[in-house]
């Protein structure tokens, strides 16, 4: 069996998470809205610890805190239901990247067809978007600015906090896709001038289907999102819907666990990235953008096909050559795209992702199998 180096599309939920989703699904198994029972009332209780446990990794109250699907519900709340306050305060200019999550840029294509104005903007070669190009698209009158914290292609880390800064003085809401570095990197998303932060369960070790959105306020006003479903009023009368009572928890205590181990997730997670660069270094390979998160890295080697690759890499390791969202499509990789390199470049370039439970990646194997295609 190949060894599994495909953590950005998703990752293996950790045994004590799996417990106690177990747990909650076979014995404690109330509905969270019921009140007239202990098993109801025990149910509310897991959702609102796990409330706590989500706001803390951000800073964040845990009434700022409503649960979600995932990342992509999150952003489409985060994104669509600003649209009714931008209308009523004139507010109708949007900004995002060229290079976010389709879960991103399909919401403001969305705004756009209904008449927002949007500026994107383009990463330089490196894969960063530039500070003073976020300042130069701003406008009077916008109303949201959207840019990722980690790339799940590249594993670019923006620099979320300069661009918080920059809107100290600026009354547009920022929405920061922080599915791929929450709870990994945890000092940026605390920033306070962050409004709005999606989360995604099952790129932290919790099950697919689950996720959250963090909405601070500024003083003491919440951003003035209005649902985009309707059905029921929970969470907030923002999100309806049954509670996943065993997810939520599962993501909750996900997040604790992040907290708790954050020094030594980090040092294994780098001590694989720097045995994988100095295998590649010694292919003559090239990294695809810099600043680049330790769980992942993007890169091409000339005269080396990505599908070719794969098929030779099946019973070594599992890599991926896209987004998870798109790769049944076989269209170009927008992020590489926008980083300006060559269709030959965008067909050769391979993402391995990893996590701290990886075992030993075989580098041997993996190398051989590489100057075997050269």
């Amino acid at each position: 069996m190949s060894l599994y180096l495909d953590c950005s599309a998703t990752t293996q939920v950790i045994k004590p998470v799996a417990d106690l989703v177990y747990k909650l699904m076979v014995e404690e198994y109330g509905n969270a809205g019921s009140r007239t029972h202990s098993f109801g009332v025990d149910a509310k209780r897991y959702v609102e610890k796990a409330r706590l446990q989500v706001a803390e990794v951000v800073d964040a109250d845990k009434n700022e805190v409503i649960f979600t699907s995932g990342a992509t519900e999150s952003n489409n709340i985060a994104i669509l239901g600003l649209e009714k306050y931008g209308r009523k305060t004139n507010k109708m200019h949007i900004i995002t990247t060229e290079i976010e999550h389709k879960a991103v840029l399909e919401p403001f294509l969305e705004l756009e067809n209904r008449g927002f104005e949007v500026t994107w903007l383009k990463p330089n070669k490196n894969g960063l978007i530039e500070v003073q190009d976020l300042a130069d698209a701003l406008q009077e009158n916008t109303l949201l600015v959207s840019i990722m914290f980690v790339n799940n292609e590249t594993g670019c880390i923006q620099h979320i906090e300069s661009y918080a800064d920059l809107l100290t003085d600026h009354e547009a809401f920022f929405h920061v896709d922080a599915a791929q570095g929450y709870g990994k990197y945890i000092e940026p998303l605390q920033h306070t001038r962050i409004d709005l932060i999606s989360i995604s369960g099952h790129k932290l070790y919790a099950p697919k289907g689950i996720g959250a959105l963090v909405m601070r306020k500024r003083g003491f006003i919440k951003p003035p999102l209005t649902p985009i479903m309707f059905g029921g009023g929970q969470e907030r009368k923002l999100r309806p819907g049954t509670l996943a009572v065993p997810l939520i928890a599962a993501l909750g205590l996900s997040s604790e666990l992040a907290i708790k181990h954050a020094e030594a997730r980090k040092n294994q997670v780098c001590a694989i990235k720097e045995k994988v660069l100095e295998m590649l270094k010694d292919l003559g390979a090239k990294i695809n953008g810099t600043e680049t998160s330790d769980y992942v890295v993007n890169f091409f080697i000339p005269g080396l096909n990505s599908e070719a690759a794969m098929v030779a890499f099946k019973d070594v390791i599992a890599v991926s050559n896209g987004s998870a969202c798109t790769s049944s499509s076989y269209i170009p990789s927008h992020v590489l795209v926008a980083m300006g390199m060559d269709e030959k470049e965008i067909n050769g370039s391979i993402r391995m992702s990893w996590s701290h439970m990886t075992d030993d990646v075989p580098l041997a194997q993996v190398s051989e199998r590489i100057k075997q295609l050269l």
